[in-house]
């Protein structure tokens, strides 16, 4: 085990290190010491944050560098602004830190929260640019220069930090300045910064962030938490969509302010996207390719197009904040892209009120996004609960030089058990109203056997609601059922009301992909039981096709990495939201008889000890009148 003067040299600020997490300290201030890149699968409670954030600080103080902490859950910022302060407090190292969110989120203009990410850009650019925004100039006297009262501001904060978004937030809007250039001003003289994947991957947000923040990227020692997310949330920073409502919602927007040339331009775009889809069935899906779209558009020159779409796009946005004019001339733009690592797919749709077509320009491989970004750093370090297989990603993102770890469970494995129940199945081909009930009455059945909450994780709502039908007349306990797109005070609201339950029981049903499927968090006696009901593997579509052929032809592993391993992962996401700190015990139980095939059961951990029943009833009562 680590010593203490060890532990102190590396700021650790914790009396107790557990093993594993003492195993991750040493091999973060390793890795860093050795300019390397590490992928670490270290499942919840381990103390990551800590053991990779503490080391990080050392060498980032002791070597004139920054940490970067990238994480997607503001609830990962708090955590790791509480690490920073009890580093501070216990050895007076320098934390001067700032946590920054999305700049839309941080603005303080009324009504900018509706706007899209891409309007809401130009909207603030055209409002600085013409020193419309009283809370952009107060702070800055141009680009490269802070006003007397902004340096003041800085100087005092400095001295409170680390402080969280919202209290930096709260100090620059009490002072009538931008709180995203107050933490741009925090970030030039930061240890730490924590920040959203965006600041580091987006093309152009990215380079923009560290050029303003003044820093270099081979002095970045980087920590990806929850990595898992990273490829997919790649993927979709580099992937582009235009349908028939956007180009509908364009034309009414360009009567609307009489540029009627630019009606007939979208109108000949709209024919053109109805002339491809001519014949395709609703929910159905083609491949195409950018000359099969762009040679639909050869009597205008496409560079001058885009052109005259984006200066009536900007001129829209001098009025009313947002254009859809401008947002089709981001699509064709980016249409140009490079054909290695990316999809064409032409779409056909149900939509709310009628079909529509979709034309999508989707990105394949995420390192085509991250690789040459990763590489140029002092380190990066990927972590999460459930980055298994560690090679997939390291393949997945591009890492060189990348060492893998996988690490244990550190909780007492008494307090949990592994079941997996093999006696029905979500899959396509035996998906009937008799499998419905049959799952909807041992769902009851454990739901009503277990003492305390419980969630339930299905593959998605259609099979939620038709296996609901049966399950509410069996089912003796209150039922939260999950809505698709809730926002953030709905998920809280309805978790809060979940947890009050906690001593009589009740049931949530929820989906893998959902609200609650990962980032929730409910300790000790909040929840007692987690039921995975089958695999997320939905019927392959176009892109997962495409995903498919193409990790085939990079790594021969297409199914595995292309279909396979996501949709796994997102059960053991699920899984995880069971057993959450040492002293909680619970049981986690996986409903499909898939789970004891060879193909499915290879990707639990290898550390996970998987019991295979149906009697679930007795093993549940067994299991709970057990004393830890």
């Amino acid at each position: 085990m680590i010593s203490e003067a060890r532990k102190q040299e590396l700021l650790f600020p914790y009396e107790i290190v557990r093993e594993e997490q003492n195993k991750l300290l040493l091999l973060t201030a390793a890795t860093i010491e050795n300019k390397r890149n590490l992928i670490v699968h270290a499942p919840t409670g381990l103390g990551k944050t800590a053991a990779t954030l503490s080391p990080a600080l050392k060498a980032a103080i002791d070597k004139d560098m920054t940490v970067l902490f990238l994480t997607s859950r503001h609830t990962q910022h708090k955590i790791a602004i509480e690490t920073l302060k009890l580093i501070k407090e216990k050895f007076g190292a320098d934390t001067s830190s700032v946590s920054i969110i999305g700049k839309k989120w941080m603005c303080i203009q009324p009504g900018v929260s509706s706007l899209y990410s891409k309007d809401f850009a130009e909207y603030c650019k055209r409002l600085k640019e013409e020193k419309k925004c009283e809370f952009y100039t107060n702070a800055r006297k141009n680009q490269n220069t802070f006003t007397i009262g902004a340096t003041k501001l800085l100087s005092n904060i400095k001295g409170l930090s680390p402080l969280t978004t919202e209290e930096v937030i709260e100090h620059s809007e009490d002072e009538r300045m931008c709180p995203y250039e107050i933490s741009l001003g925090m970030a030039k003289n930061a240890k730490v910064i924590i920040a959203d994947y965006y600041y580091l991957f987006h093309p152009k947000i990215g380079e923009n962030f560290l050029a303003k923040a003044e820093k270099d990227i081979s002095k970045l020692i980087v920590i990806v938490d929850e990595a898992h997310n990273l490829p997919d949330r790649l993927k979709d920073l580099a992937s582009e969509y235009l349908t028939t409502i956007t180009i509908s919602r364009a034309i009414k927007e360009a009567e609307k302010f009489g540029y009627d040339n630019t009606v007939d331009i979208l109108a000949e775009i709209k024919n053109i996207l109805e002339e491809l889809a001519e014949g395709m069935k609703i929910e159905s899906e083609a491949k195409l390719t950018r000359e099969q779209f762009e040679s639909k558009l050869e009597g205008y020159d496409y560079d001058q197009l885009i052109g005259d779409l984006e200066h009536v796009g900007d001129a829209i946005r001098e009025t009313q904040k947002q254009s859809y004019i401008g947002a089709i001339a981001a699509f064709l733009e980016a249409w140009q892209g490079r054909d290695e690592g990316f999809t064409r797919i032409l779409s056909y749709k149900r939509g709310l009120r009628e079909p529509f077509i979709s034309i999508s320009y989707r990105c394949l491989d995420p390192s085509v996004v991250c690789g040459e970004i990763i590489n140029n750093t002092c380190s990066t370090i990927l972590m999460s609960g459930t980055l298994l297989p560690t090679s997939m990603y390291k393949e997945l993102l591009g890492l060189e030089d990348a060492q893998e770890v996988v690490f244990s469970d550190p909780f007492p494995k008494k307090n949990r058990i592994n079941l997996v129940v093999p006696k029905t199945t979500t899959k396509f081909t035996r998906r009937d109203e008799k499998q419905f009930q049959l799952q909807a009455k041992m769902l009851a059945e454990m739901v009503n056997a277990i003492p305390g909450n419980s969630a339930v994780f299905f593959p998605s709502y259609y099979l939620r609601d038709r296996i609901l039908v049966y399950f509410d007349s069996d089912c003796v306990k209150t039922v939260f059922t999950e809505k698709p797109h809730m926002t953030k005070a709905e998920k809280q609201s309805m978790l809060d009301r979940f947890k009050e339950y906690k001593d009589i029981g009740a049931t949530l049903l929820a989906v893998a992909s959902g609200s609650f499927g990962e980032g929730i968090d409910l300790p000790g006696d909040f929840l007692k039981g987690v039921i995975v009901v089958g695999l997320p593997l939905s019927q392959p579509d176009l892109e997962k096709k495409s995903l498919i052929e193409y990790f085939d032809k990079k790594f021969s592993r297409g199914w595995d990495y292309g279909y396979l391993f996501p949709a796994f992962n997102k059960t053991l996401q699920n899984a995880g939201r069971c057993i959450r700190s040492e002293t909680d015990k619970g049981i986690i139980i996986f409903l499909d008889e898939r789970y004891i095939w060879p193909n499915y059961k290879r990707c639990f951990p290898e550390d996970w000890e998987i019991e295979v029943s149906e009697n679930y009833k007795g093993m549940i009562r067994e299991f709970f009148n057990t004393k830890k």
